[in-house]
């Protein structure tokens, strides 16, 4: 018994900012962010929060896989950017849904998120704690970023995707994760300062700081790396995977992990083009433009592979 995606759903704002947009207050270009990242827009969220946008994924999510909200037994939304300290987004998310008994948390994992929110779903279903289960990437990175700054506000935008999951015969084969925390100062975002009645401080709005270079770097290294490993355990190859669904951050980035896979580009889809990267949220807004696209048969060897903040990445490997 494993678990199986029966279901896919995604939510993007409508609000499309494209780089002739950004150009207008920064000094950048189309051609200077296409060149470098492949990104040509982004939406950005502009009131519906990120406990809607999860929301109106999972919805979609759910009428894909022809189940009801009731039937779910677990929601997990991977989330860094929060509308609340408390209470979770998961919890909410089922308030909007109707669901009002099952198991509901939020995992901050990054970029690599839902893919830490897939392996917990996993785990819970192999323990027989639960069934069914909704799993979501939901962010609006916009909120976090200082949009004078070129070099990383460029790269973000929002949305969120959803999968209903459930036990079955077939379906995730193998499971990676890693995490380094030796080098969590690469892509950070402070949280709220501390300051009560014994410590007083100017409280300021906190941006998202990145070493680009170090987290190009780390990915092109450790990607292809942890699909190596996925694939090891797996007893296949990599000429066996019809579909490599990446992470969307950096279109040089999925170039790089194809060439040192010797795995055809045609294999890794992407549509980072269109909304920039958007963290927890890009892996399951790619499988869900894939799936309704009609790209994934039955019987097709999946990996999915991402890396973020913590420094922290993974992959699965799984059977559609």
């Amino acid at each position: 018994m494993t678990t199986k995606i029966i279901g896919t759903g995604h939510y993007v704002p409508e609000r499309i900012i494209t780089n002739d947009d950004l150009a207008m207050i920064m000094d950048t270009s189309d051609e200077w962010i296409s060149e470098r990242t492949g990104i040509h827009q982004r939406r950005i969220d502009t009131g519906e929060g990120v406990v809607q946008m999860a929301s109106k994924a999972a919805k979609n999510a759910l009428e894909n896989a022809g189940i009801m909200a009731e039937e779910l037994d677990m929601i997990i939304v991977a989330t860094s950017t929060a509308d609340y300290l408390f209470p979770n987004t998961a919890s909410l998310v089922q308030r909007e849904l109707g669901n009002h008994q099952c198991t509901c948390l939020d995992l901050s994992a990054a970029c690599t998120g839902f893919l830490y929110g897939l392996n917990t779903a996993h785990a819970y279903i192999k323990a027989g704690m639960a069934k069914t289960a909704l799993v979501i990437g939901s962010e609006c990175l916009s909120k976090t970023m200082d949009w004078t700054e070129r070099s990383t506000c460029i790269l973000f935008g929002d949305g969120a995707g959803a999968v209903v999951v459930t036990e079955a015969e077939t379906g995730i084969e193998e499971i990676v994760s890693h995490s380094d925390g030796r080098k969590g100062e690469v892509i950070i975002c402070d949280s709220r300062p501390l300051e009560n009645f014994l410590v007083k401080k100017d409280v300021t709005y906190a941006y998202t700081r990145m070493d680009g270079q170090e987290v190009f770097r780390f990915a092109v290294k450790t990607v292809p790396e942890c699909i190596h490993e996925l694939l090891e355990k797996a007893g296949i190859g990599v000429e066996e995977v019809d579909h490599f669904i990446l992470h969307q951050a950096n279109e040089r980035i999925i170039h790089s992990v194809s060439k040192r896979l010797k795995a055809p580009l045609e294999r890794f889809p992407m549509n980072l083009q269109n909304y920039g990267n958007t963290s927890a949220a890009s892996i399951p807004i790619l499988l869900d433009e894939c799936n309704r696209a009609g790209m994934f048969q039955s019987g097709d060897k999946i990996v999915l592979s991402g890396f973020g903040a913590g420094l922290t990445w993974g992959a699965i490997l799984l059977t559609w």
